[in-house]
């Protein structure tokens, strides 16, 4: 499944399953920003990403954890 930046959702269960021992309150955005692209999945422009996109990620995937 390709992931884009409007799948927070999808990308933060993605980024669980990757990393479950990490908190994802402990991830600075420049950092989470990395993750996402590095994910296989991902497939959108790595330079259409703001900050309420990485927010959006951010709470689903402490959502999931």
């Amino acid at each position: 499944m390709a992931l884009a930046w409007s799948d927070s959702r999808d990308i933060a269960i993605e980024l669980f399953e990757q990393y479950p021992k990490q908190d994802p309150q402990q991830v600075r955005f420049t950092d989470l920003r990395k993750m996402i692209i590095e994910l296989d999945d991902f497939t959108d422009d790595p330079n259409h990403c703001g900050e309420r996109v990485l927010e959006a990620v951010m709470l689903a995937w402490i959502d999931e954890y």
